[in-house]
């Protein structure tokens, strides 16, 4: 075979139908609806489903902003006083790193967490407190 002897191959033109001629009023395309409309295009199922989620709007940090007041919410990790009292000696330090050693306390993703001591139980040592945050009731307890 050679170039001489090669011939296109046939291609069937589309119909271009919705433009008068011989297939009546509405050309094929059936009656009204999306189908029947120039440049029809099927809406993908997935944004139906979009638009039914619904939407959280606002921006979130602007309700801190006010003067005085942190712009996001402080996560604290809880202990109670009760365990406290069973895992630290007489005279020892309370703070986030000895709570983490002892495993009392997990980080927030990867960082060293803020502890809340809260007054559930009762102390019967004397501990000294760095860097925690103490509730009014837990305040009563510690000598």
């Amino acid at each position: 075979m050679q170039i001489h002897q090669l011939k296109p191959k046939n291609k069937k033109t589309r119909k271009r139908i919705g433009r008068g001629g011989k297939r009546g009023t509405y050309s094929g395309k059936g009656m009204k609806g999306q189908k029947s409309r120039a440049g029809k295009r099927i809406r993908p199922a997935l944004r139906d489903f979009i638009q039914k989620i619904p939407k959280l709007r606002g921006v979130r940090s602007s309700r801190y902003k006010k003067q005085g007041v942190k712009q996001f919410r402080v996560i604290y990790r809880i202990v109670n006083l009760d365990v406290l009292d069973k895992n630290f000696k007489d005279g020892e330090t309370v703070s986030p790193k000895t709570l983490l050693d002892k495993k009392l306390v997990r980080r927030i993703k990867g960082r060293m967490p803020a502890v809340k001591i809260l007054g559930n139980g009762d102390l019967k040592k004397k501990l000294n407190f760095e860097g925690v945050e103490m509730s009014k009731q837990a305040k009563t307890y510690v000598r």
